[in-house]
């Protein structure tokens, strides 16, 4: 089996547009009918429930308070949006941080989570993130375990990254299985 893997130059959220139309594409010759998409502000949740409408797209957000205390970085616009558009926005604990966070900040020790988290980010923040927010969304029910999603992430803010990924619930996390990428940055 040969695919096609598209390398960006530089990562950022200037490769969002080529992103979700590289990630629509497979979606379809796949008939993949799940996308999950991480975001921030939740711009990038806003245009993937564009160009994925009719599809699922579950719109994983950071956890509320990880800027600063009682903060939610996910706009109320954004998530009109996306919920305008029949998309799902999900806000929990991040499956790699959760407790671990507060012992790194806390006592300055580095957990399972962190190792995970760094290893996964040799492949590019992305990729990091794109298994981190599928694994939030099965755990959450918003993703069945099996079939394939397509996953999008980014390097800081827009989308640079996309895979076929087999969802796993974190308890199962070393069954997941990145099946395709897609794209992502060149580093």
């Amino acid at each position: 089996m040969e695919g096609r893997i598209v390398y960006f130059d530089t990562p950022g959220p200037h490769n969002t547009e080529e992103t979700l139309q590289i990630a629509r594409r497979r979606a379809e010759e796949l008939g993949i009918r799940t996308v999950v998409v991480a975001t921030t502000v939740g711009a990038t949740a806003a245009r993937c429930a564009e160009v994925f409408e009719g599809y699922r797209v579950v719109a994983v957000t950071h956890v509320h308070g990880f800027r600063g205390p009682d903060t939610q970085e996910f706009t109320e616009e954004h998530r009109r949006a996306v919920e305008g558009r029949g998309g799902v926005v999900l806000t929990a604990t991040h499956a790699f941080t959760g407790i671990g966070g507060a012992m790194r900040k806390k006592f300055n020790m580095h957990l399972l989570g962190d190792i995970i988290a760094s290893t996964l980010r040799i492949f590019g923040q992305g990729m990091k993130v794109v298994c981190e927010i599928v694994l939030m969304a099965a755990d959450a029910g918003l993703v069945r375990t099996d079939e394939p999603v397509i996953a999008i992430a980014g390097t800081g803010r827009g989308a640079d990254t996309a895979v076929v990924l087999k969802p796993v619930n974190t308890n199962d996390f070393f069954d997941m299985k990145v099946q395709e990428i897609l794209c992502k940055p060149h580093f």
